[in-house]
C-alpha cells in the first residue's frame, strides 16, 4: 500500500518538509488555505531576501534565546551552511553582506520560490491551494482523515502521517492567522499563547513630535533595555529607529522586542534607553554639555557642541523634565541614556513574527507530537522566536527539514499502531 504524507501549510517550513520527503521518494500532498503558497516568504523578500546569517555557529544559535537548547541540534543538521547549499542546488548562489547577513544573488525571493516549487512538482509533490484545514480524525487502521474547507465545499483526504506547518499569528492576510490554536487546544496539545515578536511599540507622543517627526529615522544611535532600576539591563546595540505616528519600530527596536514585550506584560510599561551620541564616551558628552554657552539657547549650544538637532533635540524635550534640561550634568547623562517610555506592543497581526505556539515539551526530538503518533509540527507554529537577520527563515527551514526527516523515519520504522484518537 502506498503511504502518503500530508503537509498542512505551504510556507518555508512546510515546503522544506515536503522537499525532504519527496527527495526520498515519499508521496506528499501540500495543503494551503491561500490561493498560492509561500506568500509570507515572498513578503520577507520584498526588501531583500535575507535568508540566513554567516556569523559563528554558537553565536547564531544564541539568537534563539530560551529555545536554543532545542533548536541547536536541528540547526547542526540543517543550518546556515546547509541553507546556502540548498539554494545553490536550486541554481541560485548566495552572497554575504557587510553585516554577515546572507542573501540569494539578486536579493529576491520570487526566483528562489519558483525554482523550489518546480523541483517539488518534478519530484511528484501535489500542491492543493484554497484548502483550509478544518478536521482531524484517527483511522482505526492507522493514519488520519483530514477535513478541508475548499471553494468546492468540504473535502476529506487520508494520510499516514501529517506535518503541520501553519505558521504563527502575524500577517494573517498572508495566511499566518493562528487559527490552528483553537483546534490544537481541543486536541489537548500544550501551547503557549501567541505574542508579537519583532514588533513596534507605542509611545505617548506629544502632538508636536507626532506631527513633525512621524516617518523620520533616528540614526547613529545605540539602545538597550532599562532594568527595574532604570539602568541598562543588557548590552547596547547600535542601529537606527523609525519614529511612527504611534511610537517606534525598526531593526534596532526588533532586536529588543522580546524583553520589552515581556517587561510590558509583567509591569505595564517598559523603558528603552537611547544613546544619542554613541560615538562619544560619557565624559566627552558631559564636558561638551557643561561648556559655557553664553547667550546661546540650549538648542544652539547642543547643536554646536554635539551636533544634536532635529529629531534628537525634540526627543530630549519629549522625554526629559525641565529640571534635567537645565542641569548640564544630568542632561549629559541623559544624552547617553535617554529613557523612552513604551506603553504597549503593537498588535500581533502587525508583527514580523510571533512568539508562542506548540511547546517543545509536547513534541519529541523528531518534532512528532508525543500525544499523537504520526503528527509532526514545524516552523513558526512551534514556541520559539528570533530577531530578524536570517534567523527566522533558517529556523523555519531547519524545523521543516527535521519534521520531514522525522516523518520519513517514522513511516520507514514499520512500528505503526492506530494513533490515539483525537
Amino acid at each position: 500500500m502506498t503511504m502518503r504524507v500530508a503537509v498542512i501549510g505551504g510556507g518555508p517550513a512546510g515546503l522544506m518538509a515536503a522537499d525532504v520527503l519527496a527527495a526520498a521518494g515519499q508521496p506528499v500532498d501540500v495543503y494551503d488555505a491561500m490561493p498560492s503558497v509561500g506568500r509570507k516568504f515572498l513578503m520577507a523578500g520584498k526588501g531583500g531576501m535575507n535568508i540566513t546569517h554567516a556569523e559563528a555557529f554558537d553565536d547564531f544559535c544564541a539568537r534563539y534565546g530560551d529555545a536554543q537548547a532545542v533548536l541547536a541540534p536541528l540547526l547542526k543538521r540543517f543550518g546556515p551552511e546547509a541553507v546556502r547549499t540548498w539554494m545553490h542546488d536550486l541554481g541560485i548562489d548566495s552572497l554575504v553582506g557587510s553585516s554577515r547577513r546572507v542573501f540569494p544573488v539578486g536579493m529576491k525571493a520570487a526566483p528562489l520560490l519558483r525554482a523550489w516549487l518546480h523541483r517539488l512538482r518534478q519530484s511528484g509533490v501535489r500542491v492543493h491551494v484554497r484548502h483550509r484545514w478544518t478536521a482531524l480524525d484517527a483511522l482505526e487502521t492507522g493514519g488520519y482523515r483530514l477535513g478541508f474547507s475548499t471553494p468546492e465545499g468540504e473535502q476529506q483526504h487520508e494520510a499516514n502521517a501529517v506535518i503541520f506547518a501553519l505558521g504563527g499569528g502575524s500577517w494573517a492576510r498572508l495566511g499566518s492567522d493562528g487559527a490552528w490554536m483553537a483546534p490544537f487546544a481541543r486536541l489537548r496539545i500544550a501551547t503557549a499563547p501567541l505574542r508579537p515578536a519583532n514588533c513596534g511599540f507605542d509611545c505617548n507622543w506629544s502632538a508636536l513630535l507626532r506631527e513633525r517627526f512621524a516617518g523620520q529615522p533616528l540614526k547613529n544611535i545605540a539602545a538597550c533595555v532599562a532594568g527595574a532600576d532604570g539602568l541598562s539591563a543588557g548590552d547596547w546595540r547600535r542601529g537606527e529607529i523609525m519614529v511612527t505616528a504611534t511610537g517606534i519600530e525598526g531593526t534596532l527596536v526588533y532586536a529588543f522586542s522580546a524583553p520589552l514585550r515581556d517587561t510590558l506584560a509583567a509591569h505595564g510599561q517598559a523603558t528603552l534607553l537611547i544613546d544619542l551620541q554613541p560615538q562619544h564616551d560619557h565624559d566627552a558628552v558631559i564636558a561638551a554639555v557643561t561648556r559655557p554657552r553664553g547667550s546661546r539657547s540650549l538648542a544652539s549650544h547642543l547643536q554646536g557642541t554635539l551636533g544634536l538637532k532635529g529629531l534628537k533635540m525634540a526627543l530630549l524635550h519629549e522625554c526629559l523634565p525641565k529640571a534635567v534640561l537645565a542641569d548640564p550634568a544630568a542632561l549629559g547623562a541623559a544624552i547617553k541614556a535617554l529613557p523612552l517610555r513604551l506603553d504597549a506592543s503593537r498588535p500581533l497581526d502587525e508583527a514580523i513574527s510571533s512568539a508562542g505556539g506548540v511547546r517543545f515539551d509536547a513534541v519529541d526530538a523528531q518534532l512528532m507530537l508525543k500525544r499523537y503518533q504520526g503528527l509532526f509540527c514545524a516552523g513558526e507554529m512551534l514556541d520559539w522566536e528570533a530577531p530578524t537577520g536570517g534567523y527566522l527563515l533558517t529556523a523555519c527551514l531547519s524545523t521543516g527539514h527535521a519534521a520531514g526527516q522525522g516523518a520519513l523515519a517514522w513511516l520507514q520504522s514499520g512500528h505503526h499502531h492506530p494513533p490515539t484518537s483525537p
